[in-house]
């Protein structure tokens, strides 16, 4: 049931913001050369990997790494795609991996492939076992301030007491923090000092 209503919901959303998928294609395309996508592997349930999508809000040829490890993340962001990360947009078209399957609303954030501490700290407390989300505890509580260990620990937390009701709480806080533009932070020298191996939502 859960299954279905997620098809259903992400095809239903995939429509209603169809012009708006449509209106960022566009403008990504103007903005800068490469594709409106950018598709990543990223870590899913039971530690399998998925092709991830997002809105490119980053320049072709950047390094394939999450952004915090970048020395000047903002070097590489296009105008565009500066605007899009900072609303969230960019992630719209993760409403294809739902449809998919590969990933569900509320879950924890899938890894990128070459994330191997998190991958393992989470299989260490059995995250793995979860199907990664648009959104999770972790990104509600820090997000990018987070580092491995902090967000393991949410996600563990999630893990354990997930349920519609803490599912519903997060969705609403996410849609309060999104709109606060809180918790996100963009590139290795910003935070440096504040947590050195974080992972960011990705590029």
């Amino acid at each position: 049931m859960k299954r279905f209503l997620e098809i259903l919901v992400s095809l239903i959303l995939l429509i209603i913001l169809s012009p708006l998928f449509l209106i960022i294609s566009i403008l990504i395309k103007l903005n800068s050369k490469g594709p409106v996508f950018f598709t990543q592997m990223r870590i899913g349930e039971n530690n399998h990997l998925f092709k991830f999508y997002k809105f490119r809000t980053m320049r072709v040829g950047t390094p394939n790494v999450a952004t915090d490890r970048l020395e000047d993340a903002k070097s590489y962001m296009t105008s565009v795609g500066r605007l899009v990360r900072k609303t969230s947009l960019d992630e719209i078209p993760q409403l294809i991996n739902i449809f998919k399957g590969d990933m569900t609303f509320v879950g924890p954030r899938p890894a990128l492939y070459n994330q191997y501490k998190l991958k393992e700290l989470r299989t260490q407390a059995g995250v793995h076992v979860l199907v990664p989300g648009v959104t999770g505890w972790a990104q509600i509580n820090g997000r990018d301030h987070n580092d491995d260990f902090q967000k393991t620990e949410l996600d563990r937390y999630y893990l354990e007491n997930k349920s519609v009701k803490l599912d519903i709480k997060i969705l609403f806080m996410t849609v309060f923090k999104v709109l606060r533009a809180e918790g996100v932070l963009e590139g290795k020298n910003k935070h440096i000092e504040e947590v050195e191996h974080n992972d960011s939502i990705g590029n």
